[in-house]
């Protein structure tokens, strides 16, 4: 059991020990040349500070009484809907005005602001704030799935297995997670839960493990890692979990497979290192990607930008790196005081949500992988949080 715990955890067990912050995730920039100057305010309680909240996390604004460049006022106008009022520079000259629909006042909000950011980024950004979180809650042999929206307001437990669940993956349309569990055998299995319904259903239930499995970009395949045949391999299913076909062949430990944007290739990692490799999905030569660092593990395809990929490096502490094919090489985004592990893209191609983890507790964090900026998310209150999965409307 502990052979096969270790190949799941792949980086965890090897984690060494990190400094203790009392704000674990929080590293903040001073970077005022990069950053557009904003006023954000609504006319609820509630619906201010969210949007506070939304704006804060977002490295290319920066939150402002005065001198701003844009004025941002959001306003609800019914249950469901909420009117953003965007003004420009001291003077107020009108920009733009919108009203937008959500699921709740809530959601509308965070809606609006989508909007307001891609109006006013200046950069082509897509707005992220109305992204879900599937990940892991818990600590120990007992972890469970939750899911939440992306400022934790929202927060549902998934699993209520007591046992140990791992590497919770949405399914390119929401409706579905795909994850790791030892509830049922005691042993590593992948089920598939429906989030209409609630009902799991073994996915595949191979002799040894079976983890790590995600979905292609367009929901019709998935990749994964299974022992059954020796030695952790990377494996491609239909998205019922039948044709299972194995796509490589070696003696050397696979983890975390990831498809390419447009679905033509997968990116993982593989010892020794482990190192990041990139190979087509029929399987075939392995292009190593040299990251510039020994240890690389953890990788995920921006969709978004595809020449980048977001991974896990250790230098001293773990630190999460951005891999630019354009340039051949990897960079640190994070250097952070503290580990920081198990990235996962926001679709702007510049965010990701993270793990930050000390000797204490974790926490979910947002970076912007530009300035290094990092902000906790997930509430100390909640207690420890980790491998959160990004999936947006």
């Amino acid at each position: 059991m502990q052979k096969i715990l270790r190949l799941l955890l792949l980086l965890a067990a090897a984690a060494a020990p990190a400094l203790a912050q009392r704000n674990i995730g929080e590293v903040t920039v001073t970077a005022e040349n990069k950053t557009i100057p904003v006023r954000v305010s609504a006319n609820t309680p509630e619906l201010n500070d969210l949007a506070l909240r939304a704006f804060n996390v977002h490295g290319r604004y920066r939150l402002t009484a005065s001198g701003y460049a844009y004025d941002i006022k959001f306003s609800a106008v019914t249950g469901t809907q909420v009117r953003v009022d965007i003004t420009k520079g001291a003077a107020g000259a009108p920009f733009s005005s919108d009203v937008v629909t959500g699921r709740n006042e809530r959601d509308a909000l965070l809606r609006a602001a989508d909007v307001a950011v891609t109006k006013t980024n200046g950069l082509g950004l897509k707005g992220f704030f109305t992204s879900r979180i599937a990940f892991i809650g818990g600590g120990g042999s007992r972890r469970e799935i939750y899911t939440s929206d992306l400022f934790f307001r929202q927060v549902t437990q998934v699993t209520h297995d007591n046992a140990l669940a791992l590497f919770p993956r949405w399914s390119p349309d929401g409706s579905k997670l795909l994850y790791t569990s030892f509830y049922k055998s005691g042993f590593p299995d992948i089920f598939q839960i429906d989030l209409n319904n609630y009902q799991r259903t073994t996915f595949v239930s191979f002799k040894g493990t079976n983890g790590s499995a995600r979905y292609s970009p367009n929901g019709a395949q998935v990749a994964m890692v299974l022992s059954g045949e020796g030695t952790p391999e990377i494996y491609i299913a239909n998205a019922q979990g039948r044709q299972v076909t194995r796509k490589t062949r070696s003696d050397a430990v696979k983890s975390s497979p990831c498809f390419s944007p447009d679905g033509s290739r997968l990116v993982f990692a593989m010892q020794p290192g482990p190192q990041l490799y990139v190979m087509s999905t029929g399987g075939g030569p392995q292009q190593r990607l040299v990251t510039g660092y020994s240890y690389t593990a953890e990788p995920d395809w921006s969709r978004t930008n595809p020449n980048k990929i977001v991974c896990t490096v250790r230098s001293g502490s773990y630190q999460i790196a951005v891999y630019d094919f354009s340039r051949g090489g990897a960079e640190i985004v994070s250097k952070a005081p503290f580990d920081g592990i198990e990235p996962s893209w926001l679709p702007d191609g510049r965010h990701v949500v993270y793990t930050a983890r000390d000797r204490n507790t974790s926490v979910l964090c947002i970076l912007d992988t530009e300035t290094g900026k990092s902000t906790p998310i997930s509430p100390r209150s909640f207690g420890p949080a980790m491998q959160g999965n990004v999936w947006t409307p």
